[in-house]
């Protein structure tokens, strides 16, 4: 296993560029819930247990418009948890090889909490491909509207549901975060879709030679990043290191690491600063 950090680290040195792809459990290590199953959700929203609700249920977008007080009971939460939450120190090392190997970078994320940007990573340098519980959209919707979320979520926790119900701000219909949610034919694409079309100049006009996907906590239950790294991995000269706890596994001459974000990345990290000694 040594082997492999030290591989790790030697396609982390020698690359001219690094994409950077986060699963839900990038954000384990500061602290934020895991969801991975129906225990681990309920262990975080016990809740949702008794009324025998799971989180795809909980994440259903068809509540905004039912019952907009329990929708916004569990996206308020979130919404209060990431915006209390610091970013692990498994950000900084990133940022620190992006400084120290001067390299050109792109941050691709299913995670809607917004984590990278608080980290100080470049707004116009990160696709969120599901959509930031920062911003809202109307439910309706009304139009193609997207803005900030300033709102106070205070949330009732032992309802789970919401004090307020945020509005549209043209026409006063509830709004609701825009993310791409489960069984969602409303989600207003507009601001990923900007964030692909960087993200695709990117790899476009990049040419900084070899380039590192360093792939940290996507699991198959949503494979999303898991594919787009493998993508990456077979078509654009890169080497991926996948870091995973537990399905870790990625076929040569690509890198597993089965170990945690930050974990990981600090092991790596030591490898680079042995190196450099």
């Amino acid at each position: 296993m040594v082997d492999s950090y030290f591989k790790a680290a030697e396609a982390v040195k020698n690359a001219g560029a690094i994409i950077i792809t986060a699963g839900a459990g990038m954000g384990v290590d500061s602290g934020l819930p895991d969801f991975r199953g129906n225990e681990g959700f309920w262990n975080s929203y016990p809740l949702y247990k008794k009324l025998n609700m799971d989180f795809y249920e909980a994440a259903n977008p068809i509540h905004f418009s039912r019952d907009p007080s329990l929708g916004w009971g569990f996206y308020g939460h979130r919404t209060q948890l990431y915006r209390q939450t610091v970013p692990h120190e498994g950000f900084n090392i990133l940022k620190d090889w992006i400084s120290r190997f001067n390299l050109d970078y792109f941050v691709v994320t299913s995670n809607v909490d917004g984590q990278f940007q608080k980290a100080g990573f470049t707004e116009d340098k990160i696709l969120e491909v599901h959509g930031s519980i920062h911003y809202m959209q109307c439910t309706i919707p009304c139009s193609h509207s997207i803005w900030e979320n300033t709102e106070d979520m205070a949330v009732d926790f032992a309802t789970m549901r919401a004090e307020s119900i945020p509005k549209c701000k043209f026409c006063s219909s509830t709004a609701r975060p825009n993310i791409l949610m489960f069984s969602d034919y409303n989600w207003i694409s507009d601001r990923t879709d900007q964030q692909e079309s960087k993200f695709s100049r990117f790899l476009r006009t990049t040419s900084s030679g070899n380039m590192v996907v360093v792939e940290m906590g996507a699991g198959m239950a949503v494979p999303t990043i898991r594919y787009l790294s493998e993508r990456l991995g077979s078509h654009h000269n890169s080497t991926v290191i996948r870091i995973n706890p537990r399905e870790y596994h990625i076929s040569s001459p690509h890198i597993s690491l089965p170990s945690g974000a930050r974990e990981g990345l600090d092991m790596i990290n030591q490898h680079l600063w042995w190196d450099r000694s």
